[in-house]
């Protein structure tokens, strides 16, 4: 991209951006100076970028400095409980309001995402394309507006539930049922689905830090 179209992206996107695909992680400290070099801005951009973040929790001091946040225990277990309920809602309705191309484009990315279940990193990215294209078929934009600050909130978390040994097969079947209830429009079904998957991701992820606790 080039500095004059990067200059006009919003600075708050790219920061946000760099933070979900794991550039900046848990405990980093940004800098301004830094940070409008690397993304060709000004710093007053960066500086109401960080405000921003902080704003929402997903920056905090240590100091005088801003590091990217991390996420407790307790942090984690109330971010995967508002998820699994608004997410559970998406799926209801999307089972309600989906049109035959978005269930269509819902299954072809199930399809795609099998040759992918090797693959953790890629599998988390295409993961969350299909979960945003479910909020986006539930066709209400608060509802999806809500989801993309709980998913924002996802990318405080250094490793991904996808990376446990069998977990992204498993993963894909449970996106399989999912789809198949919306495509049935059958909404209490689509809902249980979605909130049964995250609740099994929830666990997943609490193995997956028990067993980096018991390794340290």
């Amino acid at each position: 991209m080039s500095q004059s179209r990067q200059t006009q992206k919003d600075a708050y996107s790219m920061i946000l951006e760099a933070i979900d695909v794991g550039v900046y992680k848990p405990g980093d400290r940004l800098v301004e100076s830094d940070l409008a070099e690397r993304f060709g801005v000004s710093r007053t951009p960066i500086r109401e970028a960080l405000q921003r973040l902080e704003t929402q929790s997903l920056l905090e001091r240590d100091g005088r400095s801003l590091i990217v946040a991390s996420l407790d225990h307790n942090q984690m277990a109330e971010l995967y409980v508002v998820r699994r309920e608004l997410e559970g809602l998406a799926a209801r309705l999307a089972a309600r309001h989906a049109t035959e191309e978005e269930i269509k484009v819902l299954r072809d990315m199930v399809r795609a995402d099998d040759g992918l279940v090797d693959d953790p990193a890629a599998l988390s990215r295409a993961n969350r394309r299909f979960h945003e294209q479910i909020h986006l078929a539930s066709h209400n934009r608060y509802l999806v507006q809500q989801l993309d600050l709980v998913h924002r909130t996802m990318a405080l978390m250094a490793t991904t539930s996808l990376a446990a040994q069998g977990r992204g097969e498993i993963a894909q079947g449970e996106h399989k049922g999912i789809v198949d209830a919306i495509e049935a429009r059958d909404e209490e079904a689509a809902a249980e689905a979605l909130r049964e998957h995250i609740s099994i991701a929830f666990m997943t992820r609490l193995k997956l830090d028990a067993n980096q606790r018991g390794r340290s």
